[in-house]
């Protein structure tokens, strides 16, 4: 009876320890747990979706939206028929059938869709993102049961792969969530990125919202739209120009940046190759660099202007000043510098120095001007550091340093070779020519606005860099250049225009090539007041290596059209 007892009660004290340790894992080890899974079933709740914010044009029009999406699932319980009869059948539908690899193509998109179904303990998969109303239709004729569709947010580019450069992309990050990847959808991406918000209220053990229930709510908010100093109908020309002067001329490749001087507003900034923003993914990456702020090039003779203009501020020469070594090559050290085409002017001004782009006079000029001060003036210009534009991706090559420069650096940099620029810091150094001397910043986004609420971006105004006395008379030598210059059979006639165009050679190996030349003219009207700078550049043109025969005309072809446009009359 004793040892009964004793049995009994180590029973007892076993079963009080089993209860008390469940009891310790469900209410402290799982209480929290438990706790989200009592709240979850007495929630119910959404997600709250609201859109990017919208890129425009300057009149409100759009050039990036948000619209309605579709993604394809499939709810694997549900499918009657077999993986690899349903990717056959959804294939054709995703992949372009008339390009030259579209049997790797098809072949590639059906093994894809068929492995997606084909995963081992997974009950609903996505099959395809971002299918639009059309394309849904068509899958939905196909009868296939088990497949689903659920909305999401899709980016629109209404006029497709145009300002693809300037506007950038929406991806994914790593999270899966959508992100803006260059120019401004990622310079901009925290500005234009809607927040979700959620909406929860109590329910009973159905699910079903009760009445008098606690509801709690976090309303979504939209993303800022961007309203952009771009004009379309500038924009939607350049690129017509563009592609037309690349096929006209054999070029590689090319850029137009249209910007007004006094603001610093981008009217207008195309490049080509190009790629399309809706399916960013069938590019290569080289193609997203907006070669307008990232690629750099040795100028050639449009960087004479800005020299010349630095010498004038300086007071170390003046347009009457004769050059007293252009009457012949010049030696320094083992370099023998010579004219582009083998003509010397025995005392020429400064004036004559630009309008025939006289490698020697500019030498003559720099001298003058010496390392120091030429450095200075460059650095003021904006060269060697970023211009601060709004697009992701600007990069800038470095000037060399104090104390690294040589006579043989001074003397070619002031014909522009042996110095690198990006197109988008030569069109802001000759603004500063064009506006009257003052450095102003480049600036895409002309106001921010969420609702009823708007506000301007200022421009940002920088320092003096030369007078305006230098100003004015480099200008008038360059409205010279471009009325007696080799490209004055393009000039329109009426127009002041200030100008000057540049053929550089390209590096290579550590020569330039003969043959491979950068063809770019960039100027400003009226020269007075102007109203816009523009910047062309061709990258090796096939049919002449003159920029006089190529970016000039070029240039004066795209200022035809504008010209009505802004409001730039020709001279009385």
């Amino acid at each position: 009876m004793h040892v009964r007892f004793k049995v009994i009660f180590i029973i007892f004290i076993l079963l009080t320890i089993s209860v008390i340790s469940r009891l310790f894992y469900w209410q402290v080890l799982e209480g929290g747990r438990i706790a989200a899974l009592a709240r979850a079933q007495q929630t119910g709740g959404q997600r709250l979706e609201a859109h990017r914010g919208n890129i425009l044009d300057k009149s409100g029009s759009w050039l990036a939206a948000s619209g309605d999406s579709w993604l394809l699932y499939a709810s694997i319980p549900d499918l009657e028929n077999g993986a690899g009869m349903i990717a056959k059948l959804l294939a054709p539908l995703f992949i372009d059938l008339e390009s030259e690899t579209a049997k790797e193509d098809l072949l590639k998109e059906t093994l894809r869709l068929e492995n997606n179904i084909n995963q081992p303990k997974v009950v609903w998969v996505p099959l395809k993102k971002r299918i639009d109303d059309e394309k849904r239709r068509e899958i939905e004729a196909l009868g296939i049961k088990g497949l689903g569709f659920e909305t999401e947010e899709a980016r629109v580019y209404p006029e497709g792969s145009s300002s693809a450069h300037l506007l950038g992309f929406v991806g994914k990050d790593e999270d899966g969530n959508d992100k803006g990847y260059f120019g401004l959808e990622g310079f901009y991406d925290l500005t234009l990125k809607a927040r979700t918000g959620y909406q929860s209220t109590t329910a009973n053990a159905l699910g079903s919202p009760l009445v008098f229930g606690k509801k709690k709510r976090i309303d979504a908010v939209g993303g800022v739209d961007l309203i952009t100093h771009i004009d379309k109908a500038i924009q939607l020309t350049v690129e017509e120009k563009l592609e037309e002067a690349l096929v006209r001329y054999g070029a590689k490749s090319g850029t137009v940046i249209i910007m007004n001087p006094h603001t610093g507003g981008v009217l207008a900034m195309a490049s080509s190759p190009n790629y399309d923003q809706k399916t960013y993914y069938d590019f290569g990456d080289d193609l997203f660099r907006n070669p307008s702020i990232s690629d750099s090039f040795e100028p050639g003779s449009v960087f004479k202007p800005i020299v010349m203009a630095a010498a004038f501020d300086a007071g170390v020469v003046k347009p009457d000043t004769v050059c007293d070594i252009c009457d012949r090559f010049f030696k320094i050290d083992k370099y023998t510098i010579g004219t582009w085409d083998g003509k010397y002017y025995p005392n020429s001004t400064m004036i004559d120095v630009i309008k025939h782009s006289d490698n020697v006079g500019m030498v003559f000029a720099g001298q003058k001007l010496g390392i120091e001060k030429f450095r200075k003036y460059i650095s003021d210009f904006g060269f060697g550091q970023i211009t601060g534009i709004d697009l992701e991706g600007e990069s800038s090559p470095k000037l060399r340093g104090n104390g690294e420069w040589s006579m043989v650096d001074l003397a070619t940099s002031t014909f522009g070779q042996g110095i690198a620029v990006t197109p988008i810091q030569l069109i802001k150094a000759i603004s500063i020519i064009g506006n009257g001397g003052v450095s102003v910043t480049p600036q895409v986004v002309d106001k921010v606005k969420l609702g009823s609420w708007e506000e301007d971006v200022a421009p940002e105004l920088g320092d003096r860099v030369i007078s305006e006395k230098a100003a004015r008379e480099i200008t008038e030598i360059m409205v010279l250049a471009v009325k007696e210059g080799e490209a004055k059979w393009a000039v329109p006639k009426g127009f002041k225009i200030a100008g000057k165009t540049g053929t550089a050679q390209i590096p290579v190996l550590g020569h330039y090539d003969e043959e491979k030349t950068i063809a770019s003219f960039v100027g400003y009207a009226p020269a007075d007041n102007p109203k816009f700078t523009m910047l062309v550049t061709l990258r090796e043109p096939e049919s002449s290596t003159w920029a006089s025969e190529t970016a000039a005309p070029l240039w004066f072809d795209i200022a035809l059209d504008i010209f009505p446009y802004l409001g730039v009359e020709p001279e009385k």
